[in-house]
Parts: structure tokens; C-alpha cells; sequence
């Protein structure tokens, strides 16, 4: 069996739609949150660049989401997420029972900065960014565990899938998010082709 071309693609699209659902439902529930960024949001190959955090002058949500894939790896039906270490060879050339992939989320905002005179952001500013970093953080999280399950094509269990660890980023260049990484398990859904050489 071998995956879908299109299989870690409709995932980052996937996981892309549920964060930013989770973001907008969040802005309507707690006052001042900015919801999901109206004008950066998009899966991207590599790392993300840090250039859409200003909010920007149309009254737009700002900041900046992204989903990326870090890595794409054999793994085993029982031994998810590690990696499978099984050799392969012209006898042995069947595809792992799951491919782990795993994925990136960001969430960029702008930062407080030092005023026009030099003189530091004061707490007002300082709270206010860290509760929507906080608001965000959690919302991602809970994005993942509650939507992610149900995204599989197939199957009463839902998608397989493994939280990795949530950190702060920044500040740095005006901005300041969070980035939680995620490990999904993607089943073999298509029969192998002959490819000759």
C-alpha cells in the first residue's frame, strides 16, 4: 500500500482550517482577542518567515499563522510515534504500516517595542500581549485535541496523533507567538504501482 500524494498536503490544510476555526470561536468569547489573522494564514514549505505580525491598517486581524512539516518518517502500528527501524531491500520493499509526519503550527503577534523616545513598553502593553499569547496557546492546544481526531477520512477511532511540546517564541522582529509541534500518523490508503528502472 502507499499514501496519497496529496495525503501530508489535505493534512497541513487540515490541521490550518482547525487552528484558525479554534482561533475565531476564541475571539468571540473573550473580549479583545483578535481571532484568526485575516491576511496570514498559510501552509508553508520550510520555516515560516516572520513578516506578517502588524496588524495592519484595513482593520484586519493581525499576526501571523502558519503550519509547516518538519519531518516525515516510517513508523509502526504499534510503536507509534517512534521511528521504525526496519531495513528494506528488493524482498523486503513494503511500506511501513503508518507514516508519521509531523507538523509545526504558529502563531505570531505583534510585540510591545520601546516607544519612538527609547523608553521601554509599559505593563499595560506587556499584559495585554502576554493574556492574547496566553488565549492563543490554549486555543491551538485545544484546537488539536478536540478537532484533529475527527479529521480521518476513515475509521470509528479518528486520526492518530501525538501532541508534542508548545513553546514561546520571541520577542524578536516586532513579534511574539507560539509554536506547537504535533505528530499525526498517516495510514497507507492506496495500492502500490510497479515502477520500473
Amino acid at each position: 500500500m502507499a499514501l496519497s500524494p496529496l495525503a501530508i498536503d489535505e493534512l497541513a490544510e487540515t490541521v490550518l482550517a482547525c487552528v484558525c476555526a479554534a482561533l475565531d470561536e476564541a475571539a468571540t468569547e473573550v473580549e479583545g482577542h483578535p481571532g484568526c489573522p485575516d491576511c496570514r494564514r498559510c501552509v508553508v514549505p520550510g520555516l515560516p518567515a516572520w513578516d506578517g505580525c502588524e496588524d495592519p491598517c484595513t482593520g484586519q486581524a493581525g499576526g501571523q499563522l502558519s503550519v509547516n512539516v518538519t519531518r516525515v518518517y516510517p513508523s509502526t502500528t504499534t510503536g507509534f510515534p517512534q521511528q521504525d527501524q526496519t531495513v528494506r531491500d528488493a524482498r523486503n520493499c513494503q511500506p511501513p504500516p503508518v507514516t508519521a509526519v509531523e507538523l509545526v503550527i504558529t502563531v505570531l503577534r505583534c510585540a510591545p517595542g520601546p516607544t519612538e523616545e527609547g523608553c521601554p513598553p509599559g505593563c499595560a502593553e506587556l499584559r495585554e500581549a502576554a493574556r492574547i499569547l496566553h488565549v492563543d496557546s490554549l486555543t491551538v492546544y485545544n484546537a488539536l485535541l478536540c478537532c484533529l481526531p475527527h479529521t480521518a477520512p476513515q475509521g470509528r477511532r479518528g486520526r492518530r496523533f501525538v501532541l508534542g511540546q508548545q513553546r514561546t517564541v520571541g520577542p524578536q522582529g516586532g513579534c511574539v507567538g507560539i509554536e506547537q509541534t504535533v505528530t499525526v500518523a498517516l495510514p497507507p490508503c492506496q495500492p502500490c504501482t510497479e515502477v520500473t528502472v
